[in-house]
């Protein structure tokens, strides 16, 4: 690949900048890059003096909007490190003539076997047994298998469709929900589409895997909430912003859900520390694409994005 030599690059991402190998696949492609080398969390005034003078840019979680775009009229390109664009104003990008390079769905292993661990900690009490034991308290905890479950898929994209896949091999029974449909990959790994009220109400294990916009924002809300099972379990490592929190920690304290585990919020980090503490509770710090794999694959992605990169559609999902 020809080097650029003129063209500057800024890396808002801390995680990229800090990732040796990425750094270097990316200067041996670029002269000009800035590193997000002191780890700021780049937002409002701070994120645009940042990027001004570039030309491009790789972000992952930072706020791209009609007032950034304003600021920095130089920027004409986004590269997207990660898979969710939530953070992305895609009519202010093509307002602007900003393109964006992004990948979909390179982190979905990453994800899915993250949503299989919290299962089966959920399933086996393993945060509230290993709590006791560290209070000196040993006892058994009889738990179930995650094999013959009833899983709930809600949202069969990429990161979905893995998860189906990777469930086979436990016997699961699987059923998904989504406003598209696929019937080739539901006939052949033995998936039933269902409406969400069936999901809700069917599933032992109901998983978000949407992307956040208007018509997922608080898709969980406290009437379908409502409608999960007492012994169900809750897992959302998609997007912050699709479940009621406050109505999730009233099912969880009275007993009406028996567990939940996320991996994200909708705001990070997290300042409802009843929440966090319940013992039904489990939460990690955003961390479902943070295996080296999929940071590898992603980074590259983002990487190879500089060079591709079009004007968005503005129904990308």
């Amino acid at each position: 690949m020809e080097r650029t030599h003129m063209t500057r690059i800024a890396v808002t991402s801390r995680s990229f900048s800090r990732h040796p190998i990425l750094r270097a696949e990316l200067l041996a492609r670029h002269d000009h890059v800035t590193f997000n080398d002191e780890g700021l969390s780049l937002k409002g005034d701070a994120l645009v003096d940042f990027l001004k003078g570039h030309q491009k840019a790789i972000t992952a979680l930072e706020v791209l909007n009609d007032d950034v775009f304003n600021q920095v009229p130089e920027l004409k390109t986004i590269a997207k490190y990660g898979v969710g664009i939530d953070m992305l104003d895609l009519a202010a990008m093509r307002k602007h003539h900003v393109k964006l390079g992004w990948t979909k769905g390179v982190n979905k292993r990453s994800v899915s076997e993250l949503v299989i661990s919290f299962a089966i900690a959920l399933l086996r009490h393993v945060p509230y047994a290993q709590s006791e034991v560290l209070a000196n308290r040993w006892r058994q905890h009889i738990g179930l298998q995650l094999s013959q479950r009833t899983v709930g898929i809600l949202g069969c994209g990429f990161v979905g469709k893995d998860l189906a896949i990777l469930l086979r091999a436990f016997g699961c029974r699987v059923l998904a929900h989504d406003i598209l449909d696929f019937p080739d990959f539901y006939q052949t790994h033995n998936v039933e589409p269902v409406d969400l009220k069936t999901l809700l109400s069917t599933a032992d294990i109901v998983t978000v895997h949407l992307p956040l916009d208007d018509s997922t924002r608080n898709i969980l809300n406290t009437d379908r909430l409502a409608l999960l099972r007492p012994e169900a379990i809750l897992i959302n490592a998609a997007r912050g912003g699709m479940v009621d929190e406050t109505a999730l920690k009233e099912r969880l304290k009275s007993g009406q859900l028996a567990g939940a585990a996320f991996d994200v919020f909708a705001t990070e980090p997290p300042e409802d520390m009843e929440l966090l503490n319940l013992p039904n509770f489990l939460v990690t710090p955003h961390i479902g694409g943070s295996a080296e794999e999929a940071i590898l694959a992603m980074g590259r992605a983002a990487i190879q994005g500089l060079d591709n990169a079009t004007l968005p559609a503005l129904d990308l999902c």
